[in-house]
């Protein structure tokens, strides 16, 4: 059973001078964790190319990220339910921080995967644990107002992150490893401001036990699941002993991880508010999602670069029609949802549009007019912002403050779930039909494939002769198209969760009602004695 929680009295509790100075050090944190991943999307074309890596590699730069963050995101979670908030952010900063550093001395495209993988330890941690202090501060029905704020910042990382990437990139003074130095002197301001504003209220409990199993086979079932998704049907068959032992192991891990977390005391991802509709729901939107959204966006600095031979700065510019409608629909949605307090509307319609967005963007090619591409690019932006903060917003609505933490987690962990798969899969795909395709145009040229570094990095157009960069130019273009068919397909299952919703009244309380405030408050988490236990 979980301990009392704290509540607020009066919903006003804090003023919005108050809320606003928290919220400024939560989203800066947010920003650097955010723009680390845009400011790599546009120059992980020529990082990749310059340490010689293969289109396998370039996927697992984001996927590996993507990963640690989903697999530690649950664990982040039940820690803010148990711990200091505030000191855990701070954790999940330097963590990161670290991971930036090392990245920008990799080597080697496996020295870059590896630091990648304990970078996005920091920023699954950065990104649940932003949710759970504003869910702790402000009221569902005012959440919805702040949420602009939120959906603004998000834009400017993704709008900001892409051009600072490409012409960090196009500064030959500078080169691709300051795309993750850079980070280090704005993390270090967040740590400042969150120092001087982030006050939350706080507990004691005692005979806390932390989950660590479940989430270790959880992170482990899932990594195998991916690896087999990786190789599958390019090292190996998908009727094959490999794919039997690998599908077989990470289904096994992941159903004993379930019979764990059935029984855990302190589960990282509570069965009884999974099972929940409100939750269930959102956990299946937020799959498809994530899925959807991670999987055909991370690919589109790929495509201006690759396929349409852009430069960084300038494939950074061309995705900007993307972010500007995150920036515009989360803000007016928001603002909207607050005025209303009805969400369901908002999240039906948000999924509709990323299935409209990516059906545009599925008939794609090395030729389209960009005008075009820059209309699916702000139908699938506008969807993205309707739905994906009001997907975890309605969660929050149906738990106690006590749960928060847990049940933010919770959509956040499937969320990024479904954007690793996404990746992966979809990575999978276009590596498979840029293979194929290289490989038939290079035979109807009489060419063999191997003598023209068919068999290395296909991304390093630099030392491959005009006639060939052409080919492969082509290849990834044509080919671009075919995986945001499949992200539409995906999104199709957020649309029907979003139409099985139930009608959601957002509350004007921190708390459900008939929670018990017997918990002790505390003007700032730091200031817990040695030994207490902080929420």
């Amino acid at each position: 059973m979980s301990a009392p929680t704290v509540t607020r009295a009066e919903p006003g509790a804090m003023s919005h001078r108050q809320i606003m100075e928290a919220l400024s050090g939560l989203l800066l944190v947010l920003f650097v964790a955010m723009s680390s991943a845009t400011i790599v999307a546009t120059a992980l074309p020529k990082i990749i190319g310059s340490l010689n890596g293969s289109q396998t590699q370039y996927t697992w730069v984001v996927t590996a990220s993507l990963l640690t963050a989903t697999a530690t995101t649950p664990i982040w979670g039940k820690l803010a339910d148990l711990y200091s908030k505030k000191l855990l952010v701070q954790l999940a900063i330097v963590l990161f921080i670290a991971g930036s550093i090392v990245a920008g001395f990799s080597q080697t495209a496996g020295q870059l995967i590896a630091a990648r993988a304990f970078q996005g330890i920091g920023m699954g941690g950065v990104q649940a644990l932003v949710q759970v202090a504003i869910a702790a501060m402000i009221p569902p029905r005012e959440r919805g107002r702040y949420n602009g704020y939120l959906g603004g910042v998000l834009a400017l990382a993704t709008v900001g992150g892409p051009l600072l990437g490409g012409l960090i990139v196009d500064t030959s003074w500078l080169g691709w490893r300051w795309c993750f130095f850079i980070g280090a002197p704005i993390a270090v301001i967040a740590l400042v401001v969150l120092q001087r504003t982030l006050h939350l209220a706080t507990i004691r409990r005692d005979n806390v036990k932390i989950d660590y199993a479940g989430a270790s086979l959880i992170a482990a079932g899932v990594s195998v699941l991916l690896i087999w998704v990786s190789f599958v049907d390019s090292s190996f068959g998908w009727i094959s002993w490999q794919t039997g032992a690998l599908v077989g192991a990470g289904l096994a891990l992941l159903a004993i991880a379930v019979r764990i977390e059935s029984r855990a005391a302190e589960p990282v991802v509570p069965l009884e508010i999974v099972k929940q509709r409100t939750t269930a729901l959102s956990i299946l939107a937020s799959l498809a999602v994530g899925m959807a959204m991670f999987g055909g966006s991370v690919f589109l600095g790929q495509y201006f670069q690759i396929g349409r031979g852009y430069s960084p700065t300038e494939a950074g510019l061309l995705t900007i029609p993307l972010m500007a409608g995150v920036l515009v629909s989360s803000t007016i949605s928001g603002r909207m949802i607050s005025n209303s307090g009805k969400i369901k509307p908002y999240i039906v319609a948000g999924t509709l549009l990323l299935v409209a967005g990516f059906a545009v963007l599925s008939v794609i090619d090395h030729q389209t007019p960009l005008w075009y591409v820059g209309v699916g690019m702000a139908l699938v932006g506008i969807g993205v912002g309707m739905s994906m903060q009001n997907l975890v917003l309605a969660v929050q609505n149906s738990v106690q403050l006590k749960d928060i933490g847990a049940a933010s987690s919770t959509v956040a962990f499937f969320r990024s779930l479904g954007g690793t798969i996404g990746v992966s899969v979809l990575g999978a795909v276009l590596a498979h039909r840029v293979t194929d395709s290289i490989t038939t145009q290079l035979a109807a040229a009489g060419v063999p494939a191997g003598s023209s570094g068919g068999d290395t990095s296909s991304l390093n157009l630099a030392e491959l002769p005009a006639a060939m960069q052409h080919i492969v130019r082509a290849a990834y273009g044509d080919a671009t198209g075919h995986i945001f068919l499949l992200s539409a397909a995906i999104a199709v299952v957020g649309v029907i969760a979003a139409l099985l919703f139930r009608q959601i009244t957002l509350r004007s309380t921190i708390d459900l009602a008939g929670a018990a405030p017997e918990a002790k408050s505390a003007e700032d988490e730091s200031a817990i004695p040695a030994g207490s236990i902080s929420r």
